[in-house]
């Protein structure tokens, strides 16, 4: 006798009314291309958690992490171009990237790059170079310090913020970090 079920009509006399094996689900994560082979899906991805972002905008610095995925408060509702001229009345703001290393004696800051953009908040406009981003964050990542365009009192503010954060994770970086932002 040939036993079907009811819902499907598919026959259950060969398999007994067992159910296929279900796939498991994968998780998607950011690949890096790398020379290296490929172990599998996931293998390589990047690991933003020791990442984070001060936004300086004046006088003024805060972290910011949304800046990770370009919506820091500054960058909220803003339009950004590649060219400079589509926003003549921007002011001056600062995305830092700052890599928390850790080392035998614990975690450090590692890395610092300064990214350059400008906001015109009123006409919602604004001008950054993604390219420049995403390589200074990466640089960051590599342990570079990159603090050139900064001025004496976004340096000062800079460090206030890395400092009030911890002070441990401040005394334990290194000299050319600390130097950049004298």
């Amino acid at each position: 006798m040939d036993v079907r079920d009811s819902n499907t009509g598919a026959n259950q006399a060969e398999g007994q009314g067992q159910e296929p094996p279900k796939e498991k689900k994968k998780l998607n994560a950011l690949n890096v291309v790398s020379t290296k082979e490929h172990r599998g899906f996931g293998a390589g991805s990047i690991d933003l958690n020791n990442l984070s972002s001060v936004i300086i905008d004046g006088d003024e610095a805060y972290i910011d992490l949304g800046a990770i995925h370009a919506k820091s408060k500054i960058e909220k509702g803003i339009k950004f171009s590649m060219n400079k001229d589509d926003v003549p009345n921007g002011r001056k703001c600062w995305i830092v990237w700052v890599y928390v290393g850790r080392n035998e004696e614990g975690p450090y800051y590692a890395g610092l790059t300064a990214c350059e953009m400008l906001v015109d908040t009123e006409a919602r406009r604004g001008w950054k170079i993604l390219a420049d981003h995403v390589n200074k964050m990466d640089y960051a990542m590599k342990h570079r310090v990159m603090a050139e365009g900064l001025n004496d009192g976004e340096k000062t503010a800079l460090k206030q913020v890395l400092v009030q954060h911890n002070a441990e994770w401040w005394d334990k970086s290194g000299e050319a970090l600390k130097n950049a932002l004298v």
